[in-house]
């Protein structure tokens, strides 16, 4: 385990690297001046000459280099060139605020992607199987955006259940601490904090259904396949023999050899997620760190753009690190192959 672990945690240092060249490349990749883009200050201000030297700027790039990552590693990652505000400050806000969408969507993506799954296999090519594959065939070829306006004409519109954007009524007057919306009403002393939990889970409904609709069909399918390759295997049909009845073999041999493949494709379940919540919280305006990124490439805010690449990266990269580890210790023969 510890040569695995060791191994795994090599790559994902080297890949963090690869990353932060990346985005310290962007600082000249964009127009206009370096010291500007990766700060936020601007070239006329009284600050930039001290801050120049700071950061050393008539240096060799391996030295800029070195203190961008110093930088970094601090927390200063600069000021936004639109609002002017402390990028660090408003990147774990708008990361939380994410957060709170995507784990929202994986949970029941899981919950209803997983048994479906599973249901689809044990009923192998019969009519529940095809009904399921259909449904998931058509769930995943749905574009995210127009499943959105859909949802919004038909729930918020016609029905009008649901409201269409933002985390919360702002009457309810929550001072957003960390950014997700459920944790900033736990934290408050708010004397309406019951009405509030409410309002805030009628928001997140209509966000997390849509976000999670692509993921679960992928994780039916996934399950679907895994589950019924396992029920053809020897030591099932042994399993079979001993007596143990379809219930039985399931649960003690079908469906936890299968979840080792399933889980295998989890990082990419979660990156397709992290990369469709851009979309939807840009049309339900959800302070994320999507919604943000595409207001910043609009006013061509470099140091916000240059964060939110960064943060997006290093949590796939960090989801991919903590699942692989998960692997390794849950099944020993990843281990080894």
């Amino acid at each position: 385990m510890i040569r695995y672990l060791s191994s795994r945690l090599f790559v994902f240092i080297i890949a963090f690297f690869l990353l932060t060249v990346f985005t310290f490349s962007l600082n000249f990749f964009f127009p206009g001046d370096a010291l500007t883009n990766m700060t936020g200050v601007r070239t006329f201000s009284d600050y930039y000459p001290i801050l120049s030297e700071a950061r050393g700027t008539d240096k060799n790039i391996a030295l800029q280099y070195i203190n961008y990552m110093q930088h970094l590693l601090s927390g200063n990652w600069g000021a936004s060139l639109s609002s002017g505000d402390y990028v660090f400050k408003q990147a774990y806000q708008h990361l939380f605020a994410s957060l709170e969408l995507i784990i929202g969507a994986l949970v029941l993506a899981v919950l209803i992607g997983v048994p479906s799954g599973v249901l689809a296999a044990t009923q192998f090519r019969g009519p529940i199987d095809k009904s399921v594959i259909s449904l998931a065939m058509a769930g995943y070829s749905i574009p995210v955006f127009w499943l959105a306006q859909l949802l919004i004409l038909f729930f918020a519109v016609k029905l009008d259940w649901l409201p269409i954007t933002g985390q919360i009524n702002p009457l309810y007057g929550i001072a957003p601490k960390s950014g997700a919306i459920l944790l900033d009403i736990a934290l408050s002393h708010s004397d309406y904090k019951a009405a509030a939990f409410q309002d805030a889970l009628k928001h997140l409904i209509l966000p997390v259904i849509i976000l999670s609709i692509m993921p679960m069909m992928l994780l039916l399918r996934l399950m679907r396949n895994a589950t019924q390759e396992m029920l053809q295997k020897p030591y099932v049909k042994a399993a079979r023999a001993r007596g143990l009845n379809e219930f039985q073999v399931l649960l003690k041999h079908a469906v936890p050899n299968a979840t080792q493949s399933v889980l295998q494709q989890v990082p990419l379940i979660f990156s397709l997620l992290l990369s469709n919540s851009i979309v939807i919280e840009s049309i339900f305006n959800w302070p994320g760190i999507g919604n943000w990124l595409v207001r910043a490439i609009f006013e061509r805010d470099f140091p916000v753009i240059q964060a939110c690449v960064l943060i997006i990266a290093f949590t796939i990269l960090l989801f991919n690190l903590i699942v692989d580890l998960y692997r390794g210790w849950r099944f020993p023969i990843v281990r080894h192959e």
